[in-house]
């Protein structure tokens, strides 16, 4: 009995030339990353579970595939922060610090299946890591590698969405509602999706005085541009220690992304975000495409006190966004939002019309020396058939060798696009694919 060829719902496969889109994908945020000097780092997909389940809990516990071999305890990561707070405690002595790091990588949840939703999914994070202290500025640079990383990716028109975590806990000591601040930054955080008067409605429901109701409505409703809001933000006159540091640090760090040079038009101050409610305690950070909200954040993260409490008595602050390309890229290609100009990992597949391929072997040998992708067909097929593979993998070019241009040490020369074809000599050949 034959087994059906299935895979399991919540896992990506990609056909070829997806997968060649993919991949360029990845490739650019990659060097986008290590333009900036973020080192690379890869973590085992398998760690012991009581190391991953250390910061775990709720919904997070509930989602970690686990599972026992021999006498272990093993688990697949669920993030890349877990595994990084594992291994700067583990490597402490032989890192240099500020640390930053960047890794790319697949990360499993059991969460139910549904459309944009993945169960193992690629992650590209990136992190600066403290030892007891990390200046303001790094949070600043997180930005200008955002903006590199989005434009790398082809897109122009994005804004990057900064707020800070204090300005928000302050203003809830300063109504004395501490008590209720994580279930009021939930409702705030739905204000895009549900409106002003639902907002109104929720924080009624949490028999929030109207007074108090006012002032919260009062700070959301702050526009205009980023100094205009940081302007109106003083003007509140708040006097909660919480309020005003944050105040300070969210001046400092937009005085520094100007410094670092990311455009105005793709950076704002937005006090709505309120992200992380237990993990990110200064700035934060959302990026949208400012054409499809409907995709959502696209890369976002913030600033944490004390990435490895867990593990170690040592400080570590740091400041890190992730990139969730899986649904990313599922999602643009959903929205038919970005083509595929790269469909072929090969410029030219070698043919030879001869009774051997000894030719065509060495052909393809010396392009390759020259860093030319080259595919060699090895096939015994007709001539019509072997054009047809070409066609089917997008091979922009083909190099026909017949008696003659064994004759001749040439190759006849054929784009597949146009249907032009010329003799060239090798070193002609050679060229053509470098210029």
């Amino acid at each position: 009995m034959k087994v059906e060829p299935k895979t399991l719902p919540g896992f990506m496969e990609l056909l070829p030339n997806d997968q060649i889109q993919f991949n360029s994908m990845m490739d650019k945020i990659r060097k986008s990353y290590e333009r900036f000097g973020f080192l690379p780092l890869d973590t085992p997909v398998i760690e012991m579970a009581d190391v991953l389940l250390a910061k775990a809990g709720g919904e997070t516990e509930k989602q970690i595939y686990r599972f026992n071999k021999g006498e272990n305890n093993l688990a697949l990561r669920f993030d890349l922060t877990v595994p990084l707070a594992k291994y700067v405690c583990q490597y402490y002595n032989d890192l240099s610090f500020p640390f930053k790091r960047y890794q790319i990588g697949k990360v499993y949840r059991g969460e139910r299946p549904q459309k944009g939703r993945y169960r193992e999914f690629y992650q590209c994070d990136i992190d600066i890591i403290g030892d007891g202290e990390l200046s303001l500025i790094n949070d600043a640079e997180i930005p200008s590698v955002i903006y590199t990383t989005i434009k790398e990716l082809g897109f122009d028109d994005f804004t990057i969405r900064i707020n800070n975590r204090k300005i928000l806990n302050g203003l809830f000591a300063e109504l004395n509602l501490e008590k209720e601040s994580v279930d009021i930054m939930r409702i705030i955080d739905k204000l895009e999706k549900i409106g002003k008067d639902n907002v109104v409605k929720c924080l009624e429901d949490l028999k929030i005085e109207k007074e108090k109701i006012d002032k919260i409505m009062e700070f959301l409703e702050i526009d205009g541009d980023t100094d205009s809001k940081l302007e109106k933000l003083s003007k509140l006159g708040f006097t909660n220690e919480l309020f005003v540091q944050g105040l300070s640090e969210l001046s400092e760090v937009v005085k520094n992304i100007r410094l670092f040079g990311v455009p105005e038009e793709n950076f704002n101050v937005d006090l709505t975000i309120a992200r992380g409610l237990d993990y990110y305690t200064g700035t934060v950070y959302e990026t949208f495409l400012n054409n499809y909200r409907e995709l959502g954040s696209i890369c976002s993260g913030g600033r944490y006190d004390n990435l490895a409490e867990f593990y170690t008595d040592k400080k570590m602050p740091g400041v890190g966004v992730s990139i969730g390309l899986t649904r990313l890229y599922s999602k643009l290609k959903e929205l038919d939002i970005i083509g595929n100009n790269q469909k072929s990992i090969s410029k030219v597949l070698v043919i030879s019309m001869l009774d051997n391929n000894d030719r065509a072997l060495e052909v393809g040998a010396i392009l390759r020396k020259n860093n030319i992708n080259t595919d060699v067909y090895l096939e015994n097929k007709k001539i019509k058939a072997k054009f047809k593979y070409a066609n089917r993998l997008n091979v922009p070019y083909v190099a026909v060798i017949g008696e003659e241009e064994e004759k001749n040490g040439t190759v006849s020369l054929k784009n597949m696009e146009t249907g032009d074809q010329k003799e060239v000599s090798i070193d002609e050949l050679i060229n053509i694919f470098k210029d």
